[in-house]
């Protein structure tokens, strides 16, 4: 079995069997129920009838379908309930919706881990859980026959409803749990060998329903992790040091918070895990009182190692590394770029730089913990549910079959809350006053301690012969290591120059679709960033970096060779050796995008141009395929105007429409606001900003055209939640040339680096 990212299956996803590290402080631990009185029972009733363990239908006939992935407002829960709904044959109105707990039995060998991110949702659970309502539906089939006395292989099923059209018998689902005919259990290989539906056949998939979330969610009953509420229960506040990583406390002076009505205690973090460093948390009884404790604390702290780091420090030391030719691993090794420089027509040389990078989900990163005996109880929205236990469990210091994660519903995630840092505060803090604690982020705390996108650095080196075709491209990728940070292994790669294992998801995407002879792609690890600035999964991960510097590059390729940048990628797009299959796609999503805006058959005004990208958006074992075409104004000053986007992706097949354009345009607007407003700096080894005053993402008055081109073919379903955020920089830097003449390499793209471009 292939284990490794940059294949990933549902199968490499699987952590439940394994043990694995949290932080670089904790000991291996394993995620489980076993054994724990009272946890671990079927969360539906005994009278139910459950085929699965993702969804049980009761006496009533309502089927409810459990979502073992984190819903922040994609709808994931909505969709596999669509999902299950197409096979089983049930009516839109029975289905219902809840979200999973840590229980090892969702943990499923199929499946896997409960990971919500990398757009991979539908794309690994289609299959399953297709199978799992279709057995639920000969399930029903056969306990409705027994009871009418009827073939099953005559039987109807539709609207919840099976019927007999020969004796004009039927019966309800509900008719058939309440006569527990409906007994039959499959084996993994009978689940294997149902035949699904054809696309041709479905009914429900490819409908926009209405989303069952919704209804909750506007009345007010859906309950986020903010909205807990526990008996006795008191409120933290985070204290944060300085420096995002490697301070530590000297002393606390807690005189004045004694002085605050309701303050309880002030618990310094002892953080095992390695997730937080210096930090203190201010428990009192409401969270008005907590925070005017946490404000009157005054807390002397060591700065640590990281203490006089900045972005530049960070950047002069990425650019260090890159020149050593002995550092990083190769993640892509084909044929000789350094020989097929030496005898090209024409080599290009060119950096790229991204900055750091916040993702400010509104809802406050918050999570509440109770100890109830032995047994920890944690209360947040998470997206990595079987990591976050564990790490709940090393700072509580106990087994994590102790731990019960509730999950709740996520106002936004983004990746930010695939980390479990505001456990830590909330299980210390209840365990050291013996009370249920809810701790809450102030917008300042989650900002500051972000575990953001890191800066990056990439140097790109091209060579064409003389009739302008590609022959060789080296592309080094220097960064922190986000998913190394984790210390799970099955979620690195292995180097192709067998130098060890490298972090995947800080390179793909530079493994492109494209046919170049000779490649080779460097991962190149900043450790001085990866201590100072521990990173993580922000929406689209690497490809909104590593497409930035290849979309670029490839613009510039086609610059310098005569060639129009659109018709150049196509010529690349051949489908030779390992892009079979791929290129393809890709090559006719662009088409999409170019035909949908207009692409090179009008002139434009002067000081306007379009401009062109087309990317895999994430690994290319499960890439979705999306193409954009930017269109933009640029004014003497420099100032750029972005008036359209016209993006075109492949969904292979499409479950709910309206939520899959939803998202395109989302994920669009999201690399909009990445390529032209957000930065954030780091000075003294602190972030610098703080709110949204100084951290300036899209603004409405500056949301342009987006136009969406949906192409559904009946090929496996692709992810579309992080797709089009990595296709936005690169069509925007790449219009910019075309109407300006100026060639910016850096995010955010600023009028004062276009107008020195066009200077230039």
């Amino acid at each position: 079995m292939n284990k490794h990212v940059n294949n990933v299956t549902p199968e490499a996803t699987d952590l439940s069997r394994r043990s694995f590290l949290v932080g670089t402080a904790a000991t291996g631990l394993v995620l489980g129920y076993a054994g724990v009185p009272g946890i671990g029972e079927a969360l539906a009733a005994p009278s139910n009838f459950e085929p699965s363990v993702w969804y049980a239908i009761a006496p009533d006939g309502l089927v409810t379908v459990t979502c073992g992935k984190a819903d922040m407002g994609q709808h994931i829960a909505s969709t596999m309930a669509q999902i299950v709904a197409e096979e089983l044959g049930a009516k839109w109105s029975d289905m219902r919706i809840q979200l999973a707990s840590n229980d090892p039995k969702f943990n499923d060998p199929v499946l896997g881990a409960q990971i919500t991110g990398g757009s991979w949702s539908t794309m690994m659970n289609f299959e399953a859980m297709s199978r799992a309502g279709a057995a639920g539906r000969m399930a029903l089939t056969e306990g409705a026959a027994a009871a009418m006395g009827v073939p099953a292989s005559e039987l109807v099923v539709r609207d919840s409803m099976i019927s007999h059209p020969k004796s004009k018998k039927a019966m309800s689902f509900a008719d058939v749990v309440k006569s527990g005919k409906a007994t039959k259990t499959f084996t993994p290989d009978e689940l294997k060998a149902i035949k699904l539906k054809t696309p041709d056949q479905y009914t429900m998939i490819g409908v926009s329903v209405p989303q069952l979330d919704i209804p909750s969610k506007t009345n007010g009953t859906a309950k986020y992790g903010i909205d807990v509420m526990l008996p006795g229960m008191a409120y933290g506040a985070v204290v944060t040091p300085p420096v995002r990583f490697g301070a530590t406390v000297k002393s606390v002076d807690d005189s004045a918070a004694k002085k605050v009505p309701g303050f309880i205690k002030a618990v310094t973090l002892d953080d095992k895990t390695g997730t937080t460093s210096g930090w203190v948390v201010a428990v009192a009884g409401t969270y008005a009182n907590a925070k005017k404790a946490a404000q009157a604390l005054k807390i002397a702290y060591d700065g640590g190692p990281n203490a006089k780091v900045s972005s530049q420090s960070l950047l002069d030391e990425a650019m260090r590394l890159q020149k050593q030719e002995d550092s990083g691993q190769f993640f892509v090794k084909d044929g000789d770029p350094a020989a097929a420089f030496g005898t090209a027509a024409k080599v290009l040389e060119a950096e790229y730089t991204t900055s750091i990078n916040i993702h400010a989900p509104m809802e406050p990163m918050n999570a509440t913990a109770e100890f109830k005996g032995e047994i920890l109880h944690i209360y947040s929205g998470n997206q990595f549910a079987t990591r976050s236990g564990a790490i709940a469990a090393g700072a509580a210091g106990i087994d994590p079959k102790f731990v019960v994660m509730h999950q709740m519903w996520l106002g936004g995630g983004f990746g930010r809350r695939l980390d479990a840092d505001m456990m830590i505060p909330a299980v210390q803090a209840a365990k050291a006053i013996g009370k249920p604690v809810k701790v809450i982020y102030t917008r300042e705390n989650d900002m500051t301690m972000d575990f953001s996108r890191p800066l990056t650095y990439q140097k790109v080196k091209a060579g064409v012969d003389g009739d302008g075709k590609l022959v060789a491209l080296s592309h080094d990728v220097v960064s922190a290591w986000p998913t190394q940070r984790w210390g799970i292994p099955d979620f690195l790669t292995p180097s192709v120059d067998k130098k060890g294992p490298l972090d995947s998801f800080t390179v793909n995407g530079a493994d492109f679709f494209y046919t170049v002879p000779n490649h080779h792609v460097r991962a190149i690890k900043n450790e001085m960033a990866h201590n100072a600035t521990p990173s993580g999964q922000l929406r689209s991960v690497a490809p909104g970096w590593t497409f930035w510097a290849v979309e670029s590059m490839i613009d510039e390729i086609a610059a310098a060779a005569g060639k129009d940048p659109a018709q150049f990628r196509i010529s690349l797009l051949d489908g030779a050796g390992k892009n079979d299959g791929g290129a393809q796609r890709l090559r006719n999503t662009l088409l999409a995008a170019m035909g949908l805006a207009g692409y090179g058959s009008r002139k434009l005004p002067k000081g306007e141009g379009m401009g062109v990208a087309c990317v895999s958006s994430q690994e290319r074992a499960t890439a979705s395929w999306t193409a954009c075409v930017a269109h933009v104004a640029v004014a003497p000053s420099g100032e750029v105007t972005v008036k359209k986007l016209t993006v075109a992706t492949d969904v292979g097949t499409q479950v709910h429409p309206d939520n899959i354009r939803a998202q395109v345009e989302g994920a669009a607007l999201w690399g909009l606001s990445l390529a032209m407003y957000e930065k954030a700096t780091l000075k003294d080894g602190g972030i610098e900003q703080t709110n949204f005053d100084s951290y300036t993402p899209l603004r409405m008055s500056q949301v342009p055209e987006v136009a969406i081109a949906v192409i559904a073919n009946g090929e496996k379903a692709t992810g579309v939640g992080e797709p089009a955020v990595t296709v936005i920089a690169p069509a925007i830097g790449n219009a910019i040339f075309n109407a300006s003449g100026a060639r910016v390499r850096a995010l955010p793209i600023t009028a004062e680096a276009v107008k020195g471009a066009m200077k230039a």
